[in-house]
């Protein structure tokens, strides 16, 4: 079976079938770098992330791009508030996110190209649409004329006379002069300030428009027609549109053939949608100085991408549980293996076992293959936890079944970007007593045998001791 996924542009469930053979080009708008990223950001981080790794799960070498915008008002006007110049700005939030979301382990993009450093590719790719009649120059702005793209609107599945409509309200009277139709958008703004950060062109300086950078930059690194290119539903339009219709006017050629949107998310009781603008977002690096960075991870991953996502403290205490529980299973697997038997003497019952695991990798790879189904996903996941703990309770184990329990549940848990592995060595001093406390046990001690437990508790270790002997755990 191949995997499908939902084509915003076409509004239904279409088969993969990448361009290349076993590849995939991949480009996902990535933040503009004014400010540090929010839970919302965050998410359309993490979604893509797992979509990435469960493609190459599925034997795909991915090449992901994934830009940042480093040239922007919203960048500009941050300088001036912070006294610093917009390339100070833009370094600082591009390591700010970079910190940000290694702590949540996102694998770092193949490539994070930035603004700044593809002005002439800019210019090139303005003054093309120029030659060929689809923008025009007017007082120093470059703009692309939108009647000439006879599909305008079909991704976010709007009329033009709607999108007409909506344009005419948004555009102010000096800007509307300067345009030859109120939907025709800006590819390159002349500089409006001496101070204000630009490039020269043929046009006079300037600085690029906002939706000209993610068609030049998936273009050169990626080719003229992508596989997939995702983002949030906030950049369907005006952003994506207009990619659409710039790179098909530049290149005569399908843009990309699958375009993938993560839903929002939405705070509180009311559910209401986060954003800046409505002041009620939370920024990620705040979130982890509270809360562990798996449990965030494991949050905003498990959700289906395309549906809203509701982050509140019921959501954080469900993810915390679950991270639990897998955490735990993980424990115990590799405690059992210090009792486990390494002879095949238990043939029929060994593969009724191996036929569970195969039967739970299975259901996970048809969930996933729906669409990145990551909710039912991590269902198929939290079932073989409980497989795994089920066969944990026997008296007797193989170590090649737990070793076939690890290693599917780890695999699975590293397409979520789940790092929930404990590879901390005691301290000495604590496993002292730890050995203490079972010489005390087996000469009925329990007086100290207790003691050592509530001391030992006091430095976030609990103890559990099962039919196996004494395991332990870390707790904050």
């Amino acid at each position: 079976m191949s995997i499908q996924l939902y084509n915003t542009l076409t509004r239904k469930k279409e088969a993969f079938k990448p361009i290349e053979e076993g590849k995939v080009r991949f480009y996902v708008c990535g933040p503009t770098v004014y400010n540090y990223i929010h839970i919302g950001n965050a998410r359309s981080t993490v979604a893509f992330d797992t979509i990435r790794r469960y493609l190459e799960f599925r034997g795909y070498e991915v090449n992901y791009v994934s830009n940042f915008t480093d040239v922007d008002d919203k960048i500009i006007k941050a300088a001036k508030e912070e006294n610093l110049t917009p390339v100070e700005v833009a370094d600082k939030y591009i390591e700010a996110f970079t910190q940000d979301t290694r702590a949540i382990n996102v694998k770092p993009a193949t490539i994070h190209p930035r603004v700044m450093d593809n002005i002439p590719e800019i210019v090139s790719f303005v003054q093309s649409l120029v030659d060929q009649d689809f923008a025009y120059e007017s007082e120093g702005d470059v703009y692309f004329r939108t009647n000439k793209f006879e599909t305008y609107g079909q991704l976010s599945d709007q009329s033009i006379q709607d999108l007409l409509v909506g344009a005419s309200e948004r555009v102010d009277e000096t800007l509307a002069q300067r345009k030859e139709d109120p939907l025709d958008f800006a590819l390159w703004k002349a500089t409006k300030a001496d101070d204000e950060i630009n490039w020269p062109s043929p046009w006079g300086a300037g600085r690029p428009g906002w939706h000209i950078e993610c068609s030049v930059m998936a273009t050169k690194y990626l080719g003229n027609t992508l596989d997939i290119h995702g983002g949030g539903q906030d950049l369907q339009f005006p952003h994506h549109e207009n990619e659409i219709a710039q790179s098909e006017s530049h290149t005569h050629e399908v843009f990309a053939n699958y375009w993938l949107h993560n839903g929002f998310v939405t705070m509180g009781s009311d559910e209401e949608k986060m954003s800046k603008s409505l002041g009620n977002f939370v920024l990620l690096r705040d979130i982890l100085k509270e809360v562990e960075p798996m449990v965030v991870r494991f949050l905003l991953g498990t959700v289906h991408y395309r549906r809203p996502l509701k982050y509140d403290c019921n959501a954080l205490q469900d993810a915390q549980a679950n991270v639990d529980k897998i955490r735990e299973v993980l424990r115990k697997l590799s405690y059992r293996a210090q009792d486990a038997i390494t002879i095949e003497n238990e043939l029929t019952e060994t593969q009724e076992w191996f036929d569970k695991i195969a039967g739970h990798k299975a259901a996970f790879i048809k969930a996933m293959d729906d669409d990145f189904n990551a909710a039912n996903g991590i269902t198929t996941v939290l079932d073989l936890v409980k497989t795994s703990n089920q066969y944990l309770e026997k008296a007797t184990v193989n170590q090649t079944v737990l070793d076939a329990l690890t290693e599917l549940l780890t695999q699975l848990l590293d397409i979520f970007g789940l790092d929930l592995s404990e590879n901390q060595l005691l301290d000495q001093d604590i496993q002292d007593l730890i050995d203490e406390r079972k010489k005390a046990r087996l000469a009925k001690d329990f007086a100290r045998s207790d003691e050592i437990r509530d001391q030992l508790k006091g430095q976030g270790i609990i103890l559990d001791d099962t039919p196996q002997g004494t395991q332990w755990k870390r707790v904050k």
